[in-house]
């Protein structure tokens, strides 16, 4: 017959080896998630450049016939979709966040929440992604795109606000 600690000491040896095994699981797990997450990003940022490109591809080849202000304007109740499409559209008044791809609009969301400027590094958790530096570089790249594009300002370099839209901004918002 077994004593009872004994018996105690084996299930706890037996409990010890199913921790440590989940544990171990629980790691490759984690790597391999941080791995798919990278290639995500890589790969979202491989679509939004070719589609930048693309645009602007497309943009010069219709002509330096066409004045600035002659340019078709995107529908502003739709999202755009497909190759050949900025997926940030420039900042215009009556343009609405919801044009934006979803991480674009959340970026702009937070920002419009926030009680002063953020920097990349303070956005990447808040739109659910790990801090590493390809996800606040990443973040940090869609950040300026932004900027490029009218909605957001950069006043001081790495501080993000939204950008101080009105009637009769011509100005550019980085500074």
């Amino acid at each position: 017959m077994v004593s009872l600690p004994e018996e105690l000491q084996a299930r706890e040896a037996a409990a010890r080896r199913r921790v440590e095994a989940l544990q171990a699981e629980a790691a490759e797990l984690a790597i391999r998630l941080e791995a798919a997450r990278e290639d995500l990003s890589r790969l979202e940022i491989t679509r939004e450049t070719v589609a930048q490109v693309l645009a602007e591809l497309s943009a010069a080849q219709a002509g330096p016939h066409l004045a600035a202000g002659d340019a078709p304007a995107p529908d502003e109740t739709s999202v755009p979709h497909g190759v050949g499409v900025m997926m940030v559209p420039p900042w215009r008044e009556g343009l609405v966040v919801a044009v934006l791809p979803d991480v674009y609009r959340d970026i702009v969301e937070i920002i419009a929440d926030a009680p002063g400027p953020l920097q990349a590094k303070q956005i990447v958790p808040r739109i659910g992604l790990p801090t590493t530096t390809g996800k606040i570089e990443g973040t940090r790249e869609k950040l300026k795109r932004l900027v490029e594009r009218g909605w957001l300002d950069e006043n001081t370099p790495g501080q993000f606000t939204l950008a101080r839209q009105g009637p009769g901004r011509d100005r550019s918002n980085s500074q």
